[in-house]
């Protein structure tokens, strides 16, 4: 079988100029070739003054050929000063030295080591730098597209903020309140108001043969007047209002024991609220001795059974001392307070208001009480904010609180009136009702 013919290989760095000879090659140089290069063993390496041309495999960046400019410069000088070589019959003949080049042809000669001291390592990272915040300062300015969206879902809400009314912090002053939870207060109402949803009394009178909504009026009223006998707090009215409808929603009751039912409902709301709860027996003694001590612990233990021990729900009170600190935050004055209590407590007391969820009544309760003392504007972006409802919103249910606080006077049931009647509230319920609510 024939062999392949060898081709001898031109090792780099071989053949140099002015020499007749060929120099032996160590065998570490001889082994650092390219893999290329092995392949056809007929790579020839041009060689440059006695020297091997190098290659670069880098990419010729602004900053390496600013390094390249920088490193030819000392070689171009001396390129200038050292004599020209000339062959004669293959030999080298050296002259003298050249004479310098007149100074007007200097000016063609490559910038000067300003050049080497502008691709410093220090420059160049000062001018990195220099690019990324540049670079970080065009992203801020540019407007992406999510912030589009978001500002343009604010507009849709009615949540952009206008300059000339804007959002007052109502926890500043109470920083240092550690009862006043500012930490967290606003993760609190986040979950208020999810609660209430699944919380929500609907409709319930349809499914109850023997009263109507006039009776539920009548036992309302009438625990009004029992919360202002026994001095109870704010909440435990509420929270006794809340768990009459919810078993009545749950469970048919007759006409003989919808006052029994009030009268258990309070009991368990003032042992949850309260830190002196009244007794059984002043129980007894309120309701003119129509019931035994023992039906009323019965009772208790039904209204437990059906609601499964959950009282603890958002009420429209746990909105109303929120919504009041926010509509108080520019005006300091009582007279909201107590009227957005009073609109507040007749609402409950008509059973057409219990399609109201409670934080919405709250909101329109404060709303109804700034329409009633004319506080322009009626409604600001810092109540939008903290209460998450609209002028628009809650238009029908302020409208709603307005006809009964007009119709409170002519009332037979009057437990709200006669309480906001009296002095120590401000007697708001003798203000006339607003206009504006009555009109629009």
């Amino acid at each position: 079988m024939a062999s392949k013919p060898v081709v001898t290989q031109q090792v780099r760095g071989a053949a140099i100029a002015g020499g007749g000879g060929k120099q032996k090659i160590p065998l570490g140089i001889r082994n650092n070739r390219k893999a290329l290069e092995d392949i056809g063993n007929l790579v020839t390496v041009p060689v440059i003054d006695g020297k091997p041309k190098q290659e670069f495999s880098r990419p010729l960046t602004r900053s390496f050929c600013a390094q390249l400019l920088a490193n030819a410069q000392p070689d171009a000088a001396e390129n200038i000063k050292k004599p020209a070589a000339k062959v004669v019959n293959g030999a080298v003949e050296k002259k003298g030295a050249v004479p310098a080049k007149p100074a007007r042809k200097k000016v063609n000669t490559k910038p000067k080591p300003d050049i080497a001291r502008e691709v410093s390592p220090e420059h160049k990272e000062d001018t990195r730098k220099e690019k990324i915040a540049s670079q970080k300062t065009s992203r801020r300015k540019a407007q992406t597209l999510t912030a589009i969206l978001t500002a343009r879902s604010k507009a849709a809400c009615g949540l952009v903020n206008k300059s000339s009314d804007p959002i007052i912090n109502i926890d500043t002053a109470d920083v240092d309140n550690h009862l006043a939870m500012v930490d967290y207060v606003e993760d609190l109402y986040k979950f208020y108001k999810l609660e209430e949803n699944s919380s929500h009394i609907q409709d319930y009178m349809g499914m109850q043969p023997d009263i109507n909504e006039k009776m539920r009026a009548i036992i309302v009223d009438w625990l009004i007047e029992v919360h202002c006998k026994f001095e109870l707090r704010p909440e435990t009215l509420y929270l006794t209002i809340n768990t009459v409808d919810r078993f009545l929603s749950k469970k048919v009751i007759p006409r003989r024991e919808l006052q029994l039912v009030g009268i258990g409902a309070m009991l368990i709301a003032s042992k949850y609220e309260e830190l002196w709860a009244p007794e059984v027996a002043d129980f007894v003694s309120i309701s003119d001795m129509a019931y035994t001590g023992e039906q009323i612990l019965a009772m208790e233990k039904a209204i437990l059974g059906k609601l499964e021990w959950n009282l603890t729900v958002p009420t429209p009170y746990v909105f109303l001392v929120r919504f009041i600190k926010a509509a108080m935050a520019d005006q300091k004055e009582i007279q909201i307070e107590n009227l957005a209590f009073f609109m507040a407590e007749i609402g409950l007391m008509n059973y057409v208001a219990i399609m109201y969820c409670p934080s919405m009544l709250a909101a329109s309760a404060v709303y109804a009480a700034r329409c009633t003392l004319n506080k322009s504007p009626f409604w600001n972006e810092t109540l939008k904010f903290h209460s998450g409802f609209s002028e628009t919103q809650l238009m029908d249910c302020a409208k709603l609180l307005a006809k009964f606080h007009s119709v409170a006077l002519e009332s037979k049931l009057k437990g709200a009136y006669k309480k906001y009647s009296n002095p120590d509230y401000g007697a708001v319920a003798l203000l006339p009702p607003a206009k504006i609510l009555l009109t629009g």
